[in-house]
């Protein structure tokens, strides 16, 4: 039987090394550079960078093959935690059991914290690019990719239609559109760059980005759910804050039930999208169990 945790554990423990050596020497130590370091290596789950790992890995790849881009999603979403618990925004207090950026430094180190880790995903990327002649396209295709996902057409979008949506009743529909913007777009990048770095065919790319999308918006129904009814504890943040924000959430529209329901429907359509893929497929198939079995 495949286990998850000590696949978790293999690559979160490969992903963090890449990234502490990148830190290591992107600057001189300063307060700038003890912040982006807090949030980068406060210990989160590594979702996306895995996401990429595995993608590569059930089409014949391997974690070396996508590491640059594994760390630059990493650096990307660990960016957008950042500004998502600024005051002008969420206003949270803490993030993965400790002090949010803002809140154990101040408010603009922690901006340009997340201005610095957004920049060095790309300064990463285009190093590889330049570095790996024969690879170069390859890596200009994932800065493309990449910067499309997290950008204005991407997960910014979704983060601006956040904001304004708070107060207002969402349709089932507009919430899906809105998610797919701000949580699914790098999870679905980060699905379709591991495949691409690794010269996945078209099928199988394809079949990729599905399973990614059916695994996104279960990934943020899951959110909505925990944050009905998590456990702050395990969670390392507050629970409730979504009703107090008047956001519109699955649970709000659907009910807590139904949308346990809807998370398990679209975790059997993302394992149906994999239904081609033979036991290199595995580590993926335990991903998707995993997003609706989470406790945080």
């Amino acid at each position: 039987m495949f286990d998850l945790n000590a696949y978790f554990a293999e690559k979160i423990e490969r992903i963090n090394a890449a990234l502490e050596s990148i830190l290591e020497t992107s600057g001189r130590p300063d307060r700038l550079l003890e912040a982006m370091t807090y949030s980068l290596m406060a210990g989160g789950k590594r979702f996306r960078s895995l996401l990429c790992v595995a993608a590569a890995e059930a089409v014949g790849g391997d974690l070396e093959d996508v590491l640059p881009a594994a760390c630059a999603l990493e650096m990307v979403h660990t960016y957008s935690l950042i500004h998502d618990d600024l005051p002008a925004m969420d206003d949270d207090d803490l993030r993965r059991g400790k002090p949010t950026c803002h809140k154990a430094f101040d408010e603009a180190t922690a901006v340009l914290a997340g201005d610095a880790l957004l920049t060095l995903a790309f300064q990463t990327l285009s190093s590889i690019a330049a570095s790996r002649d024969q690879q170069a396209v390859k890596w200009l295709r994932v800065i493309q990719l990449i910067s499309h996902a997290a950008g204005y057409c991407g997960m910014i979008q979704g983060q601006m239609l956040d904001i304004a949506s708070e107060g207002n009743q969402l349709t089932l529909n507009e919430l899906k559109s809105m998610h797919r913007l701000k949580t699914g777009a790098l999870i679905e990048v980060s699905s379709r760059c591991g495949a691409e770095l690794v010269d996945a065919n078209v099928s199988q790319i394809q079949l990729l980005e599905s399973y990614a999308q059916y695994i996104g918006l279960a990934f943020q129904v899951t959110d909505d759910i925990l944050n009905v009814e998590g456990d702050p504890a395990i969670m390392g943040k507050a629970v409730g804050t979504d009703k107090l924000r008047q956001k519109s959430t699955y649970p709000s529209l659907l009910g807590l039930e139904e949308s346990k329901t809807f998370a398990r429907k679209l975790i059997d359509n993302a394992l149906q999208a994999l239904g081609s893929f033979d036991q290199k497929a595995e580590p993926l198939r335990a991903i998707a169990q995993y997003i609706i079995d989470r406790k945080k």
